[in-house]
């Protein structure tokens, strides 16, 4: 890791927070890291606070192609994207010096809004309605009318984002090295006049999905790039497909994602 010198802190600006942190800084400074305050001058940025703070992280640093990210836990919880916890921050230090740790790269989904503006997401995306009432969809897979969905609204998850949201709402759990995305319902509407495949599905690499909003009344959804919610006017289409950036994540070898899930969940 001798090249990888410069590290970014990503964390809430709180006394009490900085002051667990000032061990940490004062450990890595006197092992030669660079503590750097412009995050694009890290060669490593680090999150602090849980999986939430770690996917702010990777968002508000744009995603970042030529650089490392980790994530610290604040305390001593399971999390997916932190393979580190704050109380035993020596570890971290101890694990860098002498490279006990593997990259790993996880897909990212890019999500064009009405054919104007991209939004990468490393959880997912979902789109809901924000009126009660039900949103209707027109659902296509490759340009091709697959169903027309009418229900509370889709989730959209990458493969670790599957364990967030998408799990919650019965989707299943997608390996990481598996390149894919996920599309989920959320109480979607099932009778003789409305029908929907009535479970998650899971599209290739290759796949676009595209989502069209009927204009029904419902024009103004709640859409939701990972823990980041947006209210945009009209919104007529999104159109999903896997995004040929990823976010390369250090982790320790003995800690792999299926380790993580079973500590989170069994």
């Amino acid at each position: 890791m001798d090249k990888r010198r410069n590290l970014y802190f990503y964390y809430p600006k709180e006394d009490e927070l900085e002051k667990r942190l000032q061990p940490l800084f004062n450990l890595a400074k006197d092992n030669g890291f660079n503590i750097v305050e412009n995050s694009a001058d890290a060669n490593i940025i680090i999150s602090v606070g849980g999986d939430g703070a770690f996917l702010q992280a990777v968002r508000k640093t744009g995603f970042r192609q030529d650089c490392l990210y980790t994530g610290i836990a604040k305390s001593n919880e399971a999390g997916l994207y932190c393979d580190f916890n704050l109380d035993n921050y020596d570890e971290m230090v101890n694990s860098m010096l002498h490279e006990e740790m593997e990259v790993r790269r996880f897909p990212v989904i890019d999500v064009l809004v009405n054919n104007q503006a991209h939004f990468l997401c490393l959880n997912e995306a979902s789109i809901r309605s924000t009126l009660i009432k039900t949103i209707v969809m027109d659902v296509f897979i490759d340009d091709q009318h697959f169903e027309t969905f009418r229900g509370d609204g889709l989730i959209v998850a990458t493969p670790t984002g599957s364990t967030g949201y998408n799990k919650s709402t019965h989707g299943a759990v997608v390996d990481p090295k598996t390149p894919c995305f996920q599309v989920t319902e959320l109480a979607s509407l099932n009778n003789n006049r409305y029908r929907t495949l009535g479970s998650s599905f899971i599209l290739d690499k290759t796949r676009k999905l595209t989502l069209k909003v009927i204009q029904d009344g419902n024009d103004y959804p709640i859409i939701g790039f990972d823990n980041e919610a947006y209210s945009v006017r009209n919104v007529k289409d999104l159109t999903v497909t896997l995004s040929d950036k990823i976010v390369k994540t250090v982790k320790l070898k003995n800690n792999s994602y299926w380790d993580r899930v079973k500590r989170t969940f069994l």
